[in-house]
């Protein structure tokens, strides 16, 4: 079982506020243009509706909280609609478009405040994030970079 420290160091990451994205830095959009990652998660055979529910429950308020405070545009969840080959399967992919490359490539100061505002009862949160790490097989970030012609 992962210290709590890890818990809460891996929800940042995923809040997309964590020093992983910073490897993604943007190569061609200016410093104060929206940043979109996308966040894939693969999760163990017959227990994708048990982590949408916990994703739904203990992460998506914080990146709603995210987008009140302007530091999001937008947050979209979404599904594959056909089945692919094990190697590439996701189960759910979540984009967030932040309002600039800063913001999605620094922590957030006001994450652990907002978590503990959101879930006041911290040992259920913290062990309900723990079971969606559980049965999570795999997780990674693209950063990505818009570069459809402007029109003229």
């Amino acid at each position: 079982m992962k210290p709590i420290k890890n818990v809460l160091l891996t929800l940042s990451l995923m809040a997309g506020a964590g020093p992983l994205l910073a490897q993604g830095s943007p190569a061609r959009a200016s410093a104060d243009q929206p940043y979109a990652v996308e966040y894939y998660y693969k999760v163990q055979w017959g227990h994708q509706q048990e982590f949408l529910q916990l994703f739904l429950k203990n992460h998506y308020p914080l990146l709603q909280k995210m987008a009140d405070s302007g530091r999001v545009v937008s947050v979209k969840i979404e599904e594959p609609a056909n089945h692919m080959t094990e190697e590439a399967r996701w189960d759910y992919r979540v984009t967030i478009r932040f309002k600039n490359s800063t913001l999605a490539t620094t922590a957030n100061p006001d994450e652990e405040r907002l978590i503990k505002q959101l879930w006041p009862d911290q040992a259920t949160y913290q062990r309900e994030e723990q079971r969606r790490f559980e049965i999570l097989l795999a997780h990674w970030d693209l950063p990505v970079t818009d570069v459809t012609p402007l029109k003229k």
